[in-house]
């Protein structure tokens, strides 16, 4: 592959189209306030831009040094980024004297220049530092964690977040390899791995599992998701819009379970002489689930495990929840 044709695929946004088109940026909605709650390289935000009006405004956020400095070529006065984690919603909104907005997209995880960069240690198919931090100004590297965590927290981790049913085994080679040399590589840790896995789906990388939940734990990946959907829907905007676009179970579970129990309420025994008008109402509508088309998977092999959930607050919903 040619560094024109990497370029190209280090950049592709996935669900481009069909995340911007699911804010509704139409009409009155395109005087908005948006939150594009993970920049990356900025191609939801960019599109974002070009759909709002004049009197738009967009918000963006990213952990990561190098989306902040892309994020600084944009010249435009209706767009302001935070570096920060999108679980800081609530402090960045009232820091600017904003309390309601009109849509708020998350893309959730890890981009491909991320795991295309070897120095920053997400990717076990090319040899580097074992750092894994989406934001590498703070917080505690892979290889920091490793080399002082127990061996049961190390085997809770990989089961819980990795779903390995290996963790066991894994968990008790990185101790016992730790104990004769540090491991301060992506290649160490993914051959260490790759020893104690016996057998593995066809196709998949022995270490896949472990790197997956070693990161999500180092950057409390599915903490600040639970923060942020949280946070996102108290300052949704009466039919302000949710998009959330993930690429692994436990992520998706985490948004699939969260907008149906808003959208989802418990009715009363029907013999009970309630009046409709106390009977208890939906906060949120499901609007959509969106998995990428064949063409793009086909373009972007990424997209493949890609999946877009939609929900909008409904204007009979609480101020606050």
């Amino acid at each position: 592959m040619n560094v024109e044709a990497v370029q190209q695929y280090q950049h592709r946004t996935v669900l481009l189209d069909e995340a911007v088109d699911a804010l509704a940026l139409e009409g009155d909605r395109a005087d908005g306030i948006y939150v594009d709650g993970t920049f990356g390289r900025g191609g939801h935000s960019r599109l974002i831009l070009q759909r709002l009006s004049e009197s738009g405004c967009l918000l963006a956020f990213d952990k990561d040094t190098q989306a902040i400095a892309n994020a600084a070529e944009i010249e435009d006065k209706r767009f302001d980024i935070v570096h920060d984690s999108f679980a800081s919603l609530s402090t960045a909104l009232a820091g600017r004297g904003i309390a309601q907005v009109n849509g708020v997209l998350l893309d959730l995880g890890i981009s491909s220049p991320q795991v295309d960069d070897a120095a920053r240690g997400f990717s076990f198919r090319v040899d580097g530092p074992l750092d894994m931090r989406m934001d590498t100004t703070r917080g505690m590297s892979a290889a920091e964690w490793l080399a002082m965590e127990t061996e049961q927290k190390i085997e809770k981790v990989i089961r819980e977040y990795g779903e390995e049913r290996f963790a066991f085994q894994i968990a008790k080679a990185i101790v016992a390899g730790r104990a004769v040399q540090p491991i301060s590589s992506t290649r160490q840790l993914a051959e260490i791995v790759a020893r104690a896995v016996k057998t593995r789906e066809k196709g998949k990388d022995p270490a896949t599992r472990t790197f997956q939940a070693i990161r999500i734990f180092i950057n409390q990946e599915l903490e600040e998701l639970e923060i942020v959907l949280h946070e996102a829907y108290r300052h949704l905007a009466p039919h302000g819009r949710l998009v959330v676009i993930s690429f692994h179970s436990l992520e998706d579970r985490i948004v699939k379970q969260f907008m149906a129990g808003k959208a989802n309420v418990p009715q009363p025994d029907r013999r009970l002489p309630i009046r409709a008008v106390d009977l208890p109402q939906p906060e949120m509508k499901l609007i959509a689930r969106v998995k990428p088309s064949t063409a793009e998977i086909s373009a972007n092999p990424r997209a493949r495990s890609a999946v877009m959930r939609v929900a909008e607050r409904l204007p009979t919903a609480g101020a606050a929840s």
